[in-house]
């Protein structure tokens, strides 16, 4: 079986996951917003947006190759054992792959990867109920609390680059560029209850309403996007079409043609029959409202735009965390290492995955750093916006 039908298959669990939430996620109301923060005045619409930098992303840096066998694949074929993981759906695709080609070598191994979104798979881990997280944004301070009270205590494992994309339907022909301070007008919690035309973002576009969908309260990117487009995490009005599951997001957003969302750009390439995304110009900075170094600058999110850091504000790592007590568990060791290998990280950047993959270097590090047990997180304050995996090669 080729590595195409294989990751296709953890995409079409995905989807029937999502298919199954789809109505529950569209009939709930979501919360109400959180209080709000001061917003900085948004930029007036220009006539004409500039043109996109970045090239398409499917000429960028894909990987079609297949990649070496793991050299203890004897040993693999010998395991057998159960492991349990939930949480990102954005880290969904990656770690569903890596169980798939690690199932190929150990094909008596149980691993179930279920989703519930960063913060439902934190509250999971910490109850003691799964043995790795998925995580699109690092844990968070309360979080480590909850894990402590039940002593629970984890490994930090970075396994991706990936880049929020604020993403249209295919049928929309108008949309290319999107300053960052009109994401943050639309955004913002002060914008409860008003309705945006897209004709406000851009005069030259059309007097129809923006149909709005975006992560649910519960995902690692709501975190991520309130606290680098609004300024603020957790922080965003709360009248939009919301899921946990970035497949029923896609499935919103194609359906209109006036909608506009926002979700992890793996799901963009997957599906760029029915969705786009569009440029960001990263104008001002979301808390100061100061000028930023790309201000003027439109850049697409693409593979080398997440990579290289240009894409800002919304290129993101993505995380595992191993509960420590789990690590002796029969074939929990392997598996990790294989994920970090060279056997399976150059299938990251695959279009079938459609994530960026990290240095070898960083890889390394985090394998050393677990299979040494090095407990806790680099990132005591949790989310960090435009944060870079230099500090693995250093601790």
């Amino acid at each position: 079986m080729s590595h195409t039908t294989n990751f296709r298959h953890s995409k079409i669990i995905a989807s029937l996951v999502a298919a199954s939430m789809a109505l529950a996620a569209c009939a709930t109301a979501t919360p109400a917003a959180p209080a709000p923060t001061t917003a900085a005045a948004p930029a007036e619409p220009t006539a004409a947006a500039p043109e996109p930098t970045a090239p398409a992303a499917e000429k960028i840096g894909l990987f079609e190759g297949t990649p070496p066998e793991p050299a203890n694949k004897e040993e693999l074929a010998k395991l057998s054992g159960e492991i349990s993981i939930d949480g990102s759906s954005t880290v969904y695709p990656v770690t569903a792959a890596a169980v798939e080609e690690f199932n190929k070598y150990a094909p008596n191994m149980r691993i179930a990867v279920g989703i519930s979104g960063t913060g439902g798979g934190f509250k999971k881990f910490c109850n003691n109920e799964t043995d790795i997280s998925n995580a699109s944004r690092p844990i968070l301070p309360a979080e480590r609390e909850a894990c402590a009270k039940n002593n629970i205590e984890f490994i930090e494992i970075p396994v991706a680059f990936d880049g929020l994309a604020v993403v249209v339907s295919k049928d929309n022909t108008f949309a290319s560029c999107i300053k960052a301070s009109k994401l943050k007008e639309i955004w913002q919690p002060d914008s409860q209850g008003k309705t945006f035309k897209w004709s406000d973002i851009d005069p030259s576009w059309p007097n129809e309403n923006i149909v709005l969908f975006g992560a649910g309260s519960d995902s690692g990117t709501f975190d991520y996007f309130t606290e680098a487009i609004v300024g603020k995490g957790k922080s965003s009005r709360g009248d939009y079409q919301a899921s946990e599951d970035d497949n029923v997001l896609v499935q919103g957003v194609s359906g209109d043609q006036y909608a506009l969302g926002y979700f992890g750009y793996a799901y963009v390439v997957e599906n760029t029959d029915k969705i786009r995304a569009v440029a960001i110009d990263y104008d001002l900075n979301p808390k100061t409202g100061e000028p930023t170094p790309f201000a003027g600058k439109c850049v697409e999110p693409n593979f080398e735009t997440i990579k290289n850091g240009t894409y800002q504000p919304l290129s993101r790592p993505i995380f595992i965390y191993v509960k420590a007590a789990s690590v002796d568990k029969p074939g929990m060791k392997e598996f990790i290492n294989f994920y970090l290998s060279p056997s399976f990280t150059p299938l990251i950047q695959s279009r079938e995955v459609g994530y960026v993959e990290l240095e070898r270097a960083i890889y390394e590090a985090a394998a050393k750093r677990f299979n040494n047990r090095v407990l806790g997180t680099l990132f005591p304050n949790g989310e960090e916006v435009g944060a870079t995996l230099d500090r693995y090669l250093q601790n």
